[in-house]
């Protein structure tokens, strides 16, 4: 059973595909594993967003989690995750529609075992190595963005940076409600708050 039906996701596989920039493996010597098919890759992460599990979990013969990040870090370095995520969410607009008159800001911790650059001592895991994601929504839940810090960061200094995602989406509505957690507002002014985009 695919994660999603096929219905749903061959055409965002369509649109995908067709920005992926031409990728030429040679070895002079033949004697190389064959490159992991993009689709398989796409695949399987469309499984580890779906599912909520670790690359681990979803790795079998046909692909290992080594691969799905070095394909993972190899398409956001080449600006196609960007492209597939302002697809994404134009599409849901027009077929759905955001619900931009209210957004929420919220962050969660995560562990971060193996550390990485945005790691940082986790205040809610004994200071072992965590990653803070601060995310904005809309009215409906639907992720607008997001962005990543080291776990010891304080909620307050990451909403303008949270907010400042939106601009994936265009022009907002002249009347706007930002919804937080009252760890979110206690080190920021309102000034702080809408000064770059409100």
């Amino acid at each position: 059973m695919p994660a999603i039906p096929s219905c749903i996701i061959d055409p965002i596989w369509d649109q995908f595909s067709e920005l992926l920039p031409e990728k030429k493996v040679e070895h002079p010597l033949g004697c190389h594993n064959p490159r992991i098919p993009d689709r398989v890759v796409f695949d399987k992460l469309v499984q580890v967003l779906v599912f909520g599990c670790a690359y681990e979990r979803i790795a079998d013969e046909s692909c290992s989690a080594t691969t799905l990040r070095r394909r993972r870090d190899e398409w956001i370095a080449s600006g196609v995750m960007g492209r597939l995520q302002q697809i994404v969410l134009d599409a849901y607009d027009w077929m759905i529609g955001l619900d931009l008159s209210d957004v929420a800001v919220d962050c969660c911790i995560t562990k971060a075992p193996c550390g990485g650059e945005k790691a940082g001592k986790s205040p809610v895991d004994r200071g072992k190595g965590g990653i803070k994601r601060s995310m904005v929504v809309d009215a409906k839940g639907i992720p607008l963005g997001a962005i990543a810090a080291p776990a010891n960061r304080h909620d307050s200094p990451l909403l303008e940076e949270t907010l400042d995602t939106m601009e994936i989406v265009g022009e907002l509505p002249e009347h706007i409600s930002v919804h937080l957690e009252t760890a979110d507002t206690t080190r920021s002014s309102p000034a702080s708050v809408f000064g770059s985009w409100g």
